[in-house]
């Protein structure tokens, strides 16, 4: 077994070097099966938290030529990580036939996972469903969502009820009091910690994969998504999704009002959180 660090804090800018964070969750095995979605390597995710337990999350398993894909991102990061570069080794790479699902890899830094979910929010006609742990978006994309709603466009966002980490909960209050108020449904998950990453566009485009909905993942973390335009595929994701609101409860503007001091420190640190 090798290890290598990722996204090592660097001189002069240490601060800003330490936030910068590889988020994505890459599995492949022999180089012809893959994983990637939500789910770290820690005890919380295999439920030995009892403060969290049960952890839903979604997780994608791959087989067949997008693998490929998946297989030259890790190993893109390993070399910056490792500087070891295992690119042209034949022997990660063998021939895999063709996958059924029309589907994606979308590999993020910077303000390119802000440029990708804008778009997606801009071109949705009838529907658009979040479902995230931590919900803290930029000024572009959540104006956007407004927009949408303006239009015409139904907006379900999912959430938790409990929180994993210190104020990225209040951090998302005033802007689910915004939707409420516009006329989205927001929902909380009652059945453990909802720590799932999935956005739904009108039943024709869905993003699983590694990113939050958040201004962390959207302009600081390195991120991997996969956009998946399987109609089959999407009816799946569309019974999880709604198992998971049958397994929450529709939140009113009084469950987001209730921190007003928690929730000013957070609007002071929220790219952060």
């Amino acid at each position: 077994m090798e290890f290598a660090y990722s996204q090592m804090p660097k001189f002069p800018f240490l601060f800003y070097s330490s936030q910068v964070r590889n988020h994505r969750k890459i599995t492949v095995i022999d180089g012809k099966i893959a994983y990637l979605g939500g789910f770290n390597i820690g005890k919380e995710y295999n439920d030995q938290d009892p403060t969290l337990s049960p952890w839903r999350d979604y997780h994608l398993k791959m087989t067949g030529e997008g693998v490929t894909d998946l297989q030259s991102e890790f190993l893109e990061d390993w070399h910056a990580a490792a500087k070891v570069n295992l690119l042209q080794n034949k022997a990660y790479f063998p021939a895999l036939e063709k996958g059924t699902i029309r589907q994606q890899l979308v590999p993020t830094e910077g303000i390119l996972l802000e440029e990708m979910m804008s778009d997606l929010i801009s071109n949705a006609k009838t529907s658009i469903f979040i479902g995230t742990p931590y919900f803290i978006p930029s000024k572009r994309v959540f104006n956007l969502l407004r927009e949408s709603i303006t239009r015409g466009v139904s907006v379900t966002v999912l959430v938790p009820l409990v929180s994993d980490h210190v104020l990225v909960k209040e951090a998302s209050f005033p802007y689910l009091r915004t939707l409420i108020k516009d006329g989205s449904q927001v929902y909380q998950f009652l059945n453990g910690f909802y720590h799932a990453k999935v956005l739904l566009v009108d039943d024709e485009v869905c993003d699983v994969g590694t990113a939050n909905f958040d201004k962390r993942s959207m302009f600081l973390n390195y991120e991997l998504n996969c956009l998946i335009y399987d109609g089959d595929f999407i009816k799946k994701i569309k019974r999880i999704l709604t198992e998971d609101i049958l397994n929450s409860r529709k939140a009113a503007l009084v469950d987001f009002t209730h921190a007003p001091l928690k929730e000013k420190a957070a609007r002071t640190i929220s790219y952060f959180l």
